[in-house]
């Protein structure tokens, strides 16, 4: 049974022929890595910084950019909050499927939980109904209970994006979750595909017939 994650159920959702590929065909296609490298340098100096590692040759290190967004993730009041732990996976099932993920870092104060996702690009769309905010906070409700926020820090614009867990959003990603899930599984592949103006993008369109 799959562990499915955020990236696949989003993948899903975009387009089921590019999950076909990726997840059951398993076939992977190169990318530029060079717009993830910033992000994966800032995740990995946070969570260093968090467990309380020394991190100051790894700070001077730093391109002027970086510095300023790490300054950026240093100084939000949500990354100075007690410290419970980082790249974090979680995973929970719901009804007969296993979601889960890895958390950049979940906090807390007197009153809430907090889960944190830094962005070194933009924040989703729409925060409230995208699979990495339904998962993680299903996932860490399981784990801390349903006092638990989901809070975006955009490093880019200097500001967040809470979403606060209710009994009604639960009920609400637990059937988003379960019936794409049902989609997953019961999705069959097309013989001919019609390709849209999105696929240019694709790294799957080449192969993709």
């Amino acid at each position: 049974m799959n562990n499915f994650s955020p990236n696949m159920l989003k993948t899903f959702n975009t387009c089921p022929q590019k999950y076909y590929l990726k997840y059951i065909k398993k076939i992977t296609m190169p990318q530029k890595s060079t717009p993830f490298e910033k992000g994966k340098k800032i995740h990995a100096l946070a969570n260093y910084y968090l467990r309380g590692d020394n991190i100051d040759k790894l700070e001077k290190a730093l391109s002027e950019e970086e510095s300023k967004i790490w300054n950026n993730l240093k100084s939000n009041c949500y990354f100075k909050k007690s410290y419970i732990n980082s790249e974090y996976n979680l995973s929970c099932k719901i009804d007969k499927y296993w979601i889960g993920g890895r958390i950049d870092a979940i906090v807390k104060d007197e009153s809430s939980y907090y889960i944190l996702d830094y962005k070194t690009g933009a924040i989703p769309q729409n925060p409230e109904t995208d699979f990495q905010t339904i998962v993680y906070l299903l996932c860490a409700s399981k784990k801390f209970g349903t006092n638990i926020k989901f809070v975006y820090i955009d490093l880019k614009q200097s500001q967040d994006c809470i979403i606060e867990l209710s009994p009604e959003k639960l009920d609400e990603y637990k059937k988003i979750i379960f019936n794409t899930c049902e989609k997953i599984n019961q999705f069959i592949p097309p013989e001919n595909i019609l390709h849209s103006k999105p696929c240019d993008f694709c790294e799957y369109k080449k192969i993709c017939i």
